[in-house]
């Protein structure tokens, strides 16, 4: 094949790509095009609105040998007023030794790493594919939803029978410098919709009325501290966080009949959907006098924990080799499609860039992350298959 691009070159190429969910303008392309010249075999998968791909070289399928996928997202979220921006989102300019665009960290650099690493490793071992096989898993649908997405794919995968042993998500998990974090877990996300009945009424005549605001201004600082779980060794104790309230039409002179608020559980293995909506149901129950209300949840992912394994020892011991840091494993952060590939692949963890600027104006990376976080992962996969 003709020489792969640099992992920055590549980097600059997908960040100039304005890939806002769910639109991927080019991005699966460029990278489906990269990876068929090094010999992969590409499955594009649409779901929806959604544009996808699995893609792997090696063994025909039911070979004992091993999986290892990267996967990752090539979806970003939307830029905000472009005019705030030291250049434009997409630009992909640098400045400074920082490359500025949406998507840089989080994870089209991640993604431009990965696709470089797995390059230099069939190159330098050319029998790994007898063997093994390497894939990749990307989505455009992360940012979103995440149904048509990671969700899908993986259910492709179990109808073909194709299993993966590893993976790696190339998300950004370091705070202060490249190799201090690694993300082995990640929080469960629960959301919800409480709606209080009241009674409507006039301002003037409020023995009349039953006014939900006022009901529920005690009743959210309750919730608020109340202690869901006490989180265990890996993560913290659950958190409940309000995230809207809204009720009436903004007359000034009429009591509301229902006030509606919003929330989002961020929970815990010590907790589970069920028991966080039976906890929560209780507490509106022991309210006095009994409120009328409309309780609904909706589920956005379950918590996962990769404690220990093979692929966690060799990720922390390859950012220890390339860095000289040793990453402190976390589960904190927001929610990832690890929380869906973990459920098929219990070897799942992600190694990637700085997440200080990730969703902000003027998102970056640092351009000399690059080069060391493709030897990480080109590292990982030497040292979890190491040559004969």
């Amino acid at each position: 094949m003709k020489q792969l691009p640099s992992p920055l070159e590549l980097a600059i190429a997908l960040i100039q790509a304005p890939s806002v969910t769910p639109q991927d303008q080019g991005c699966q392309t460029l990278l489906i095009t990269l990876l068929q010249e090094l010999g992969f075999t590409v499955h594009p998968l649409r779901f929806g609105e959604v544009d996808n791909f699995y893609a792997r070289i090696g063994p025909s399928d039911g070979h004992p040998g091993k999986n290892f996928c990267f996967a990752g997202h090539t979806d970003v979220v939307s830029t905000g007023d472009p005019s705030l921006w030291r250049s434009p989102p997409f630009a992909a300019e640098i400045h400074d030794g920082h490359l500025i665009g949406r998507g840089a960290s989080d994870m089209k650099g991640g993604i431009a790493a990965m696709l470089a690493a797995a390059a230099r490793f069939l190159h330098n071992r050319p029998d790994f594919i007898q063997h093994n096989t390497l894939s990749f898993l990307i989505t455009g649908d992360e940012e979103g939803v995440a149904t048509d997405g990671t969700v899908r794919v993986l259910h492709w995968l179990r109808e073909r029978q194709e299993r993966l042993d590893y993976c790696l998500l190339g998300e950004p998990t370091c705070m202060q410098q490249l190799g201090d974090g690694v993300k082995i877990g990640r929080r469960g996300s629960l959301n919800g919709t409480l709606i209080l009945h009241g009674r409507q009424g006039h301002v003037a005549y409020p023995h009349l009325a039953d006014n939900p605001i006022h009901r529920a201004a005690p009743l959210i600082a309750r919730l608020a501290r109340h202690a869901f779980d006490a989180g265990n060794a890996h993560f913290p104790a659950t958190s409940l966080q309000f995230t809207n309230i809204y009720a009436g039409d903004g007359s000034h002179n009429v009591i509301p009949d229902s006030l509606r608020v919003t929330f989002n559980f961020r929970f815990s293995t010590e907790s589970t959907p069920e028991r966080l909506e039976q906890q929560l149901r209780d507490l509106l129950d022991q309210e006095e006098p009994a409120l009328r209300y409309t309780l609904t949840t909706q589920l956005s992912g379950l918590p996962f924990l990769t404690a220990a394994g093979p692929l966690l020892e060799a990720v922390t011991h390859s950012v220890r080799q390339v860095t000289g840091i040793t990453p402190t494993p976390s589960t904190g952060g927001g929610t990832s499609d690890a929380r869906f590939i973990s459920l098929d692949c219990p070897q799942t963890v992600e190694f990637g860039l700085l997440s200080t600027s990730i969703h902000q104006i003027n998102e970056q990376l640092r351009v000399a992350d690059l080069e060391p976080l493709t030897q990480v992962y080109e590292q990982v996969l030497h040292t979890l298959f190491p040559a004969p």
